[in-house]
């Protein structure tokens, strides 16, 4: 069912909500010659480009949040984006139904906000927010509460205006709303997606609509479109004068129509853009540089069609609530109501985990983690003092429930272990959407494909232990997060195997792709923020890291005569080993594309940076660096935003 434009334009915000300070640009992706320069950009600005699924239909392949996909412009991250938010207040039911399953102890505390309702100003930003003080872990405090308020954004009725005249296909080409003169605060306007000079009655390269705005600091800046008839599928974008994608958006609220909202933090000149999906521009500055159909696969045209947008500039209503937390508490949020946007800012303050979405559904069912709204978010706090959980985007009431957790493994033996199977496995791959109990060939059925022989094996598998030690021991312990860290390493090397033991997750590592049936290079079982289950289980596949060079998945095409081969292929895969594990102690994906290099960056594109091949292009020198957890931004396609602590978010979920 289609929403009114003018409803909807006027007061609701919509996804892609940038919170100054929060998450630089988005930045360009990497060269990939796969992949066109208009899909990169597409990539780049958090928008896929691979066929869409039907809305709510499961999206094949595996699921990209868990999974370091080989190639992402064949991922339909829109239909994940959908079947998770569809599914995952019915998982977050059955977790709570679930045999044993932990829940907050004591009754709930209900938070009344004290900004009265139909104003705005009191609450709006870490610095103003409503302190909770009895909300905490410890024993004389609450660890469940509901917070229960209103939104009040600036109601903004926009004025009906023609549609712009053909060619406005770029940012010198532009439409001027007037918005931001004259008193103007908004419009609307009906157009059409395909019938400028580039669409398919002329050079076939795709249409794009630009429209010209200027707005102050604080203002929110939206742009939503409706398609009440014909096929398009539209996505909107917003850039700065220098074609900057500031924010992006494809899809919103269950439906194919596209709403962003952008809060401006100074003044200045801003251009909407209008398009289709799969057919955004390369350049924003050339109306001819859209790719048409790049044949990937026979039905690539992007859709046409008629389409509505408002573009407002406002004042918006967000409501911020301090909760003070102890160093390790696992703090979960879920919100239910007429705001679009979840968000928790850490004591700097700085933002940490915003969320639009509910993606509950890859918490494993031992999580305690509350699940059943509109927008879930979660954090793993590192340092104590005052954190904060605010909510934006829309107009009316809200309700917003905040539970926290200490780590399930905190005073409890044995520790942690995590168990690196390099022997081959029989697996049962049906957990990662494969065919179920399948037989894993072991690392030795690759060495070769490297250029190493079964007498590297024993040395080659003690440079991969010694990255994930370091990768996720040494690098904790040097920090000081925790100093109780331990995690007990143990490889198929070492003799027994202790896989069905208590308090043991594995990493098998072997097999490929046509064995598996998980067509990825590797895949965890669950995101776990707090580490609540301790028995999962995730696979390292070999076939793509070993084909033969040119690939830049494949280890190969890095490898050159002078090479020390141990060295390099033993470091690149205890990163992957390590991006996996990450995972199931917590983690989610980060920017491939950006200038930091994380073990947690997604798959995709970019291997070379996750594998530390160093500026000479060649893996096994003297350059190659060393890859960390750390701080780094949100994937842009995975739909949040803020700086995520991938080193802190591991650290307490495997303390002991």
């Amino acid at each position: 069912m289609r929403r009114s434009i003018a409803t909807v334009g006027a007061i609701l915000l919509g996804l892609s909500i940038i919170i100054p300070g929060a998450a630089s640009p988005i930045g360009a992706a990497p060269p990939d010659p796969g992949l066109s320069p208009a899909d990169r950009a597409s990539l780049a600005a958090g928008i896929s480009v691979a066929p869409k699924a039907a809305l709510g239909a499961k999206p094949s392949g595996p699921n990209p949040y868990l999974a370091m996909v080989p190639d992402a412009a064949r991922v339909d991250y829109s239909g994940w984006n959908h079947y998770l938010q569809r599914r995952s207040p019915a998982q977050a039911v059955a977790r709570l139904k679930a045999p044993g399953a932990v829940r907050p102890s004591g009754s709930t505390l209900v938070v009344d906000e004290d900004e009265p309702d139909g104003t705005r100003g009191a609450n709006e930003s870490p610095a103003t927010a409503q302190r909770i003080t009895r909300f905490g872990t410890a024993p004389t405090k609450k660890p469940r509460i509901r917070i229960l308020g209103s939104l009040n954004p600036e109601l903004v009725v926009p004025d009906t205006v023609d549609p712009n005249a053909e060619d406005d296909g770029a940012i010198p080409l532009a439409g001027n709303t007037g918005i931001g003169a004259a008193g103007r605060k908004g419009i609307e306007t009906s157009a059409r997606i395909g019938d400028g000079p580039h669409g398919s009655a002329g050079t076939g390269t795709n249409d794009f609509d630009f429209y010209k705005l200027t707005s102050t600091p604080g203002k929110v800046v939206t742009i939503a479109t409706d398609t009440p008839t014909g096929d398009l599928d539209t996505v909107v974008v917003l850039f700065d004068p220098a074609g900057q994608v500031l924010a992006a958006n494809d899809d919103f609220g269950g439906s194919l129509d596209s709403r962003l909202a952008y809060k401006v933090p100074a003044s200045g000149t801003f251009y909407a853009m209008v398009a289709a999906y799969r057919g955004l521009p390369a350049d924003p500055f050339d109306p001819a540089s859209g790719d048409g159909d790049p044949g990937r696969d026979g039905d690539d045209e992007a859709s046409e069609g008629p389409y509505t947008v408002a573009i407002t500039s406002g004042d918006d209503d967000s409501d911020f609530f301090a909760v003070k937390l102890r160093a390790g508490d696992v703090l979960g949020a879920s919100a239910k109501g007429a705001n679009t946007y979840l968000t928790v800012f850490d004591t700097t303050p700085r933002e940490v985990h915003g969320s639009q979405q509910n993606a509950s559904f890859i918490y494993p069912m031992a999580s305690p983690l509350p699940g059943g709204g509109n927008q879930v978010t979660d954090y793993v706090a590192t340092k104590a003092g005052w954190h904060y959980v605010g909510v934006t985007g829309g107009s009316g009431s809200y309700a917003v429930t905040v539970e926290g957790y200490r780590a399930v493994l905190e005073r409890v033996r044995p520790i942690q272990t995590l168990f690196l199977d390099f022997n081959g496995e029989r697996v049962n791959t049906g957990v990662f959407g494969g065919t179920g109990n399948v037989d894993l060939s072991p690392l030795a059925a690759f060495l070769a494909k490297w250029g190493l022989t079964r007498a590297d094996e024993g040395r080659l598998i003690d440079v991969v232990t010694a990255t994930v030690v370091e990768n996720l021991r040494k690098d904790l312990t040097a920090r000081g997060l925790n100093k109780r860290f331990k995690l007990k390493l143990v490889t198929s090397r070492s003799g027994a195997d202790p896989w069905g033991g208590r308090n043991v997750s594995r990493v098998v590592v072997g097999g490929t792709i046509a064995e598996s049936g998980v067509p990825t290079i590797g895949i965890a079982q669950s995101i776990d923020p707090g580490n609540f289950e301790t028995e999962e289980t995730a696979l390292v596949l070999l076939d793509v890291l070993s084909d033969p060079a040119g690939d830049d998945a494949s280890l190969n095409t890095y490898l050159r005569p002078a090479s020390n081969r141990i060295a390099f292929v033993g470091r690149a895969l205890g990163n992957v080993i390590a991006h996996e594990a990450g995972h199931f102690f917590g983690n989610w994906h980060t920017d491939n594309s950006d200038e930091h290099a994380n073990l947690q960056d997604a798959g995709g594109a970019n291997f070379g940076v996750l594998f530390g091949v160093g500026p000479d292009g060649v893996g096994g020198t003297a350059d190659d660096r060393d890859v960390d957890f750390g701080d780094d931004r949100f994937s842009p396609v995975e739909g949040f935003v803020g700086i995520e602590d991938t080193l802190g978010r591991i650290d307490f979920g495997v303390t002991s």
